[in-house]
């Protein structure tokens, strides 16, 4: 690639930022940093903004210190200063060196803290946010979030404390001691002072701009790192490496681009300022060289007042740069708060009362859902799981059966129609009842980078090992975990990599078992398992299911076979409803779904516009 050290190239592109819901001025995110964040700790704040005035007002003797020993030792010897400028050097230095230590400890602390206070905002935010939007941000985009932006902040608000304390307070004293020795020298400094300022404000813009685009970038490679990582056996199997690290190239190189972009902006700031201070410095040089020579000021005050204007150029810089610096972490702050601030659509309702679980009925009644606006999932559909009953749904990929399940489990909410638990709305109940009262296995197990134990008492039940031991007998897992080195204290990986499909299977199976729910969902919990393990596994559930309410997704028609009740759907409506042979003897879409499965003569054939209609259940 060109090296583009200089130059402000117009190569990257970048489009919005999924992660900002808003945008927020620079006077929103301080003010809500300060209320937030930095205002619960004003007693450390306060002892640090001591500590920096006590290293600032150390700063500010100094030019004294150096007048006197100019007039007094050199220019007048006298023999009984030295002693007294001797000690008042030490004293300003270890008062300085206590100082700062503070200050540095101090500032530190709070940057830390409020980093991790935010960092623990964002993670509640995202373990209650909104599914459907967490399915459309790659999670190597929130991982950096967490980490790239959020540092940022931190190392901005440090910066921006300093600056506005310690830096403040030195200003202030030095620019009063220039004063004190040489008032007319030091408007001569400082008259350029606003031209500096008004040069710096204009890379405003273009600092957080790019500092945005910089994180954009960012996130979009720590998506990529994370998706390679996870189908690196696919790109290898399909010797896509080269295409992969071409996509990395690129997404290095737009990153590199935006941060020199941010780098050029910040990178002005300092010289510019201290070109124009520093003309004014020399025109001050001048005129005290002049009244120097025509014998109208001491070396004491030309030392002390030179030592004063070079003193301050540090901290004037400092401030005068605090504009494109802090935008830096406006930038960052404004993706973070974005997580943060994000509305949820599923709300749980002020007046919601904890589920009271009778039988376990589930109805659905007239429910429509979409998650797009343009494509409905569900369009007006009824179904009730009578109580103690097993009701399967079938049908063709993308005919809504995943949908109903989450639902019931309101992972989502419908936009028409309602979904009851015992007659009760679950919009009108608790949450946390809602799920405790639910069981849920997934086609493809979810387990965590913890013990065998842990996932298997994964939840709010107390973890007793006996029915832990008894939930894996029963999901015929016990076997082969005790096969391992370590047992149930085995670690099962990123996501159970260390352990094979089936096994992870049993695992989950384990801890719906464990959790012992009276309503249970299954999404083809028995589809990763052996034919020997799964007529186990089978056995076990059938004997779970006994007496609980059973919402279960099948694609294996052979194990719906017992089910009490099968509702197949198509296109987001219920065509059939009945038992097995009932289904198979119709010639409708399930007995097609039968022919292709077993191989029988026929085979699958999409439904007739006559079938897709809603089928009311018996007895509704």
């Amino acid at each position: 690639m060109k090296d583009k050290v200089f130059i402000d190239a117009r190569v990257a592109a970048r489009g919005g930022d999924e992660l900002t819901t808003g945008r927020y001025t620079t006077r929103q995110i301080i003010t809500r940093i300060w209320h937030e964040h930095l205002r619960p700790h004003k007693a450390l704040l306060a002892a640090g903004a001591i500590a920096m005035l006590l290293t600032a007002a150390t700063t500010g003797a100094i030019p004294f210190v150096i007048q006197r020993t100019a007039d007094d030792i050199f220019v007048n010897r006298t023999r009984t200063v030295v002693v007294y400028i001797t000690i008042a050097i030490v004293v300003i230095t270890v008062v300085k060196a206590i100082s700062e230590y503070i200050a540095n400890v101090t500032v530190g602390y709070l940057g830390h803290r409020f980093i991790a206070d935010l960092r623990l905002q964002m993670f509640t935010k995202l373990a209650e946010a909104d599914l459907g939007w967490i399915q459309t941000v790659h999670s190597g985009r929130i991982l950096s979030g967490f980490l790239n932006d959020a540092t940022l902040i931190r190392a901005t608000a440090s910066r921006t404390i300093v600056t506005l304390f310690e830096n403040a307070f030195k200003v202030v004293i030095l620019v009063g001691s220039m004063f004190y020795m040489a008032p007319r020298l030091s408007l001569l400094v400082l008259i350029f002072m606003p031209f500096a300022w008004f040069m710096l404000s204009r890379q405003r813009r273009k600092m957080r701009k790019s500092t945005t685009k910089s994180l954009q970038e960012t996130g979009d490679l720590s998506a990529l790192v994370t998706q390679t990582l996870q189908g690196m056996r696919v790109v290898r199997a399909y010797k896509q490496e080269a295409q992969e690290e071409e996509r990395a190239t690129q997404a290095v190189n737009r990153a590199l681009e935006y941060t020199m972009r941010g780098m050029r902006a910040r990178a002005l700031s300092s010289p510019a300022m201290e070109l124009i201070v520093g003309l004014g410095f020399a025109a001050a040089v001048y005129v005290a060289g002049i009244n120097g020579v025509r014998g109208n000021a001491t070396l004491g005050h030309f030392m002390g007042f030179t030592t004063a204007a070079l003193l301050i150029y540090g901290p004037l810089k400092s401030l005068a740069t605090l504009q494109t610096q802090l935008q830096e972490g406006v930038a960052a702050a404004s993706r973070v708060f974005g997580i943060i601030d994000r509305p949820s659509q599923l709300v749980e309702a002020d007046d919601a009362k904890p589920l009271e679980l009778t039988e376990g009925e589930i109805a659905f009644r007239d429910v429509t859902f979409a998650y797009d606006p343009e494509n409905p999932v569900l369009t007006g559909v009824s179904l009730t799981v009578p109580p103690g009953k097993t009701v399967a749904l079938v049908g063709p990929s993308g005919s809504g059966k995943s949908t109903l399940v989450n639902l019931a489990l309101r992972f989502f909410d419908p936009q028409g129609g309602a979904v009851l638990i015992d007659g009760q709305d679950i919009k009108a109940v608790t949450i946390s009842s809602l799920r405790d009262s639910i069981g849920l296995v997934t086609q493809d197990p979810v387990l965590f980078d913890d013990t065998i134990r842990a996932n298997i008492a994964y939840g709010t039940k107390p973890l007793v090992e006996e029915e832990v031991i008894a939930a894996a007998k029963a999901a015929a897992a016990h076997d082969s975990i005790v096969g391992l080195p370590r047992g149930y204290d085995t670690r099962v990986g990123e996501a159970g990599g260390l352990l094979s499909g089936g096994e992870r299977q049993r695992i989950a199976i384990a801890r719906a078992i464990y959790k012992d729910a009276p309503i249970l969902m299954l999404d083809e919990p028995t589809s990763s398992l052996d034919s020997e393990s799964e007529a186990k596994v089978q056995a076990a559930l059938e004997k779970l299911m006994q007496g609980r309410s059973v919402l279960m997704i099948a694609h294996r028609l052979s194990t719906v076979k017992k089910a009490d009740l099968i509702c197949v759907l198509d296109k987001g409506r219920i065509v059939e409803i009945g038992h097995h042979d009932e289904l198979v003897s119709k010639g409708g879409l399930y007995t097609r779904l039968h022919r292709n499965q077993f191989g029988i003569s026929g085979g699958l054939e999409p439904a007739s516009a006559s079938e897709a209609r809603t089928v009311a259940v018996p007895g509704e």
